[in-house]
């Protein structure tokens, strides 16, 4: 059972380097490809969208075949497309890649909370899931760090083969290792050792009237809100335009721009629980009380770096970090909020249109970014200048604006639907 959890969330942990590979080389990824900033931007805003798009099949997939085969699909699938990005001759070839990378990616994630759900207890579940994704986040440092380290220090085709290297492990690991479940049970399924109930786990959205129905509940869309307001500027900041930002921009170095990188993601790590307790223990004021003003903090810190006068101080870009830190744990409450308003036998399809939200509001952001830097001049590395990275990140305001509105809108709505107003 640990052995097989291990495995997993070791890849899960692969998954994250795989997606977040580009943070801390964006530079040498555009004079690489020679990209302006919007077809950079592609580069990340493709990803997002192949990974959200499989959302659904891979919850089919799942319930066809279970955990393990899916898994190692994906590695193979991330593998594939980091291996291609190590020698591709032109940005199309390597767009194609990280589309390749976000369909691998998709599958990881919910393959490891399947397994969770067949191997441990039932009543063990959410702290299981909570620790895979606090130890997941790690790979974000290990893209930060030592894959741009060890970039810098050989060459490009080394380093994103050896990710793709790496994939090849995982995916032989998962195959030898990881089975879908214990084998006293013929199907997937999830059991509680205290009443000794037993539940098929099924992962499926269903596309007929379950979309709609949970749509058209007010708890489901204050969850979308709740997810595409907190979690996209940390999102699109580590992904792609964090480092150069800090760098070309800021005038951070390496070392520094990759401390407040690797900030982000340990305030991540360790606000996580806390709001998760907090959550539990407030239910019905969880939106006002820690949405909005995880959504405000980051206004508040991102207002405050755009526009200071010249170059920010190395502090107020912790302050920023620490402010996007707080935002993804706070975006995992919009998926409390979606359990909380549906029924179980839409749960998932629920969890699917939360989930959503987030990566709308991400590539969204990702593409805005580049765009701007296009329209201010700053198409290429050597272009790019403070004044257009402020426009740039500027573009955020209006996304986390349109979800504040949204979130008080359908909190109102949700709230009367409960009798509570």
């Amino acid at each position: 059972m640990w052995t097989i959890w291990c495995v997993a969330v070791a890849g899960y942990v692969l998954a994250i380097v795989n997606r977040t590979s580009l943070s801390a080389v964006g530079v040498d990824a555009a004079e690489r490809f020679a990209a302006d900033a919007s077809m950079l931007s592609l580069l990340a805003v493709l990803q997002l969208v192949v990974y959200a798009s499989m959302q659904i099949p891979v919850g089919l997939l799942l319930d066809r075949f279970g955990a393990r085969p899916i898994m190692v699909i994906g590695m193979v699938l991330m593998a594939l497309g980091q291996l291609a990005i190590a020698f591709a001759p032109t940005l199309g070839i390597a767009v194609f890649a990280r589309m390749l990378v976000g369909a691998g990616d998709a599958a990881v994630f919910p393959s490891v909370l399947r397994l969770i759900a067949t191997w441990f207890p039932a009543q063990r579940n959410p702290l299981m899931v909570q620790l895979t994704g606090i130890i997941g986040q790690l790979g974000q440092i290990v893209a930060i760090i030592p894959l741009a380290a060890f970039l810098h220090a050989t060459s490009w085709t080394l380093a994103f083969g050896s990710v793709a290297g790496l994939g090849v492990l995982f995916a032989v690991l998962t195959l030898l290792l990881v089975r879908n479940h214990p084998q006293q049970y013929d199907a997937d399924v999830s059991v509680d050792t205290n009443t000794g109930a037993i539940e098929v786990v099924t992962s499926a959205m269903d596309t007929r009237v379950g979309i709609r129905a949970a749509w058209a509940h007010p708890g489901t869309r204050l969850a979308f809100w709740s997810h595409f307001s907190t979690p996209f500027a940390a999102t699109a900041f580590v992904v792609l335009w964090g480092f150069p930002f800090m760098t070309e921009g800021e005038g951070l170095s390496a070392g520094e721009a990759q401390a407040v990188s690797s900030t982000l993601v340990l305030v991540g790590i360790i606000s996580g629980p806390v709001l998760g307790l907090l959550s539990a223990r407030i239910p019905t004021r969880r939106t006002f009380a820690l949405v909005v003003p995880a959504v405000v903090i980051q206004m508040v810190a991102w207002g405050a770096v755009l526009l200071w006068p010249g170059q920010a101080p190395l502090w107020l870009m912790f302050a920023v970090a620490v402010s996007m830190g707080i935002g993804g744990p706070a975006s995992m409450i919009a998926f409390d909020q979606a359990r909380a308003h549906n029924p179980k036998n839409r749960l998932s399809t629920a969890t699917g249109i939360t989930n959503v939200g987030g990566f709308l509001a991400a590539l969204l952001a990702v593409l805005f970014i580049g765009m701007a830097l296009d329209l201010m001049g700053a198409s290429r590395p050597e272009d790019y200048t403070l004044d257009a990275f402020r426009w740039a990140f500027a573009t955020m305001m209006p996304l986390w604006l349109l979800g504040l509105i949204m979130l008080i809108i359908e909190r109102k709505r949700t709230r009367k639907l409960m009798g509570l107003v």
